[in-house]
């Protein structure tokens, strides 16, 4: 068995494949093929003189020897990459890499808006977004943080405020009112055809409605359901339906008179944009930098 620090890097390597025990994804985060991940592995078994994975064509499954490994080596690699990132304050420029697993609005909404303006003070950092409404284990998905709505963030991460709290209304084309007329009461929405919406975890979404000491919660009737909020802006402005979601994605519909929002007085108000991260790992200079720039540079408020 020959070893010594040229071993690094694979074993870099093989934590993230143990972390998603999938080849295919690993070699996503590391930005290497997969094939590349997997000659790696070979020659890291083959100095090693043991088998640390188990490969079939549909799965990946670590040995008892894996999983010995990656016990044993995953703080001190933890401290070297916290060791090489705090010297980051040692540079005159700072740089990195941060992955963010973001839901799709908040893409749009929050980062889109201040992105350019990021890689322009910072241009040794990376930055890599992954836009998805499922709700993923960031830590375990080997992503840096998450921005998500406030009231979703789990309990066990760090929050930290990137925007006011968002209100949620309903919206439909003028055309559509005019057709269907325009609901004064949640509970009227029974009657009306509304564009329903599929959250991350594939359960529909109930349209929640707030007044005063009244809450409500509306499983509305609909032949459309999407996951999608461009997809949604495109039926609502077409006729298809009544469209429920945050206002600001709404704005530039409301503005030019394509849709209308209805129920104004039964929004309901909910936290608003976070960004989330482990307590147990140190806070790359680079995702600090960037929250930094979105409480500064305020999208949305």
């Amino acid at each position: 068995m020959s070893t010594g620090r040229g071993d690094l890097p694979d074993l870099s390597y093989f934590l993230v494949i143990a972390r998603h025990l999938s080849f295919a994804r690993a070699a996503v985060e590391l930005r290497v093929t997969a094939s590349a991940l997997s000659h790696s592995m070979k020659a890291l078994e083959a100095r090693l003189g043991v088998r640390l994975l188990h490969r079939t064509n549909r799965s990946v499954t670590l040995t008892a020897a894996g999983e010995q490994l990656r016990d044993s080596i995953s703080d001190p690699l933890r401290a070297i990459d916290g060791a090489i990132e705090a010297l980051n304050r040692f540079r005159d420029a700072p740089a990195g890499r941060i992955r963010l697993n973001v839901v799709v609005d908040a893409a749009r909404l929050l980062l889109a808006p201040v992105l350019p303006g990021f890689v322009e003070l910072y241009p040794d950092i990376e930055v890599d977004v992954v836009a998805s409404n499922r709700l993923v284990d960031v830590v375990g998905e080997g992503f840096d943080a998450g921005i998500r709505y406030g009231g979703t963030v789990p309990e066990d991460m760090i929050a930290l405020r990137l925007s006011r709290d968002i209100r949620w209304v309903v919206a439909a084309a003028p055309a559509y009112l005019e057709r269907f007329g325009t609901p004064g009461h949640p509970r009227e929405l029974a009657q009306h055809r509304c564009v329903r919406l599929r959250q991350g975890a594939g359960r529909i979404y109930h349209w929640e409605f707030e007044r005063g000491d009244e809450e409500l919660a509306i499983d509305v009737p609909g032949a459309l359901t999407i996951d999608d909020t461009d997809l949604g802006l495109t039926l609502a402005r077409g006729g298809a339906g009544l469209m429920y979601g945050p206002e600001p994605v709404f704005a530039g519909a409301l503005a030019e008179g394509s849709l209308r929002l209805v129920l104004e007085d039964w929004a309901a108000v909910g936290g608003g944009y976070h960004l989330y991260y482990s307590s147990r790992r140190q806070v790359p200079t680079a995702l600090r930098l960037l929250a930094d720039h979105i409480r500064e540079r305020r999208p949305l408020g």
